[in-house]
């Protein structure tokens, strides 16, 4: 006779973003988006993916009053998904997710109401995790992450970062599967920035197949041409991912692969300290970016 199997309810937001992160994650292969909102993840074990502005048929006021039920009605039992920068100024009135009563509700307002009663947040994408692109200089919205949100409103709640731009769906799948087997993580598990290590463990550089190439000193100094990528702008050597392991599309490639330099999308200071893409990363700003973020 089968067991009882144990529904663990995820709720996902959006604010300020391109939606990217929800596509990479429908690209996923194995398991795929199907597998994992009709099957059961692990034995006994099922997500039930309770709000999501992007893939739901729900729209309006009743989508955020469904929003609103399930936060009071599964108070300390659901894991959070938070999408999109946070937009922080203006008490949070650059980012509206819909309206409830007439009057509209704010991103900023939403994540604090549901984050207070969430199990875990999981900040996926380099935008919710850290800000991302939109709180680049002069950041006139006052973007951040969700973590930096949360420390300045009192919200103690854990936060897994899970960056990129977008991320590969894996570290989502991976890490809702860690917390399903094992709970959330522990601080040994994540790195200085929040980050599963078992995704952001190594650099780049310590894995890319054109590591032969640095070795020998031998740079390509145009697209398209044989040698590492390093004098072409190429993160690497900065960037912790596993992105030449793991590659992207179902395994088909990754943009090293693909002849493009590494952009550092998962890294706290993306774009600030990895901009611009095409200029190499020089060794004042190789030691700037060690000082900030290790």
């Amino acid at each position: 006779m089968k067991g009882k199997t144990t529904e663990v309810p995820v709720l996902w937001i959006q604010g300020a973003g391109c939606n990217g992160c929800s596509v990479s994650l429908l690209n996923a292969t194995s398991p795929t988006v199907k597998n994992l909102l009709i099957d059961e993840v692990l034995p006994g074990r099922h997500v039930n993916l309770r709000f999501h502005p992007t893939i739901m048929a729900g729209q309006g006021e009743p989508a955020v009053a469904a929003l609103r039920n399930a936060v009071g009605s599964l108070r300390g039992s659901y894991v959070l998904v938070a999408e999109g920068s946070v937009q922080a100024g203006a008490d949070g009135k650059f980012c509206m997710i819909g309206a409830a009563g007439g009057k509209h509700v704010s991103f900023v307002d939403a994540l604090i109401e549901a984050g207070r009663s969430a199990l875990a947040v999981l900040a996926f994408g380099s935008c919710a995790a850290y800000g991302g692109i939109p709180s680049w200089s002069p950041n006139p919205t006052e973007a951040t992450g969700v973590s930096r949100l949360f420390e300045a409103k009192g919200v103690r709640v854990p936060v897994i970062n899970i960056p990129g731009c977008p991320p590969h769906p894996d570290w989502f799948l991976g890490t809702v599967a860690q917390v399903l087997l094992a709970g959330l993580p522990r601080a040994e598990d994540l790195d200085d920035a929040g980050r599963p290590l078992a995704f952001f463990g190594k650099l780049i550089h310590e894995n890319c197949p054109r590591r032969p190439y640095f070795d020998a000193g031998k740079f390509a100094r145009r697209p398209g041409e044989e040698g590492c990528l390093y004098e072409l702008g190429c993160k690497g050597p900065i960037t912790y991912a596993d992105c030449p392991t793991r590659l992207w599309n179902g395994g088909t490639n990754w943009c090293v692969g693909a002849g493009a330099p590494c952009a550092g999308c998962v890294e706290p200071d993306f774009p600030h300290l990895t901009a611009p893409v095409y200029r190499k990363v020089g060794a004042e700003r190789l030691e700037a970016f060690k000082v900030k973020t290790r």
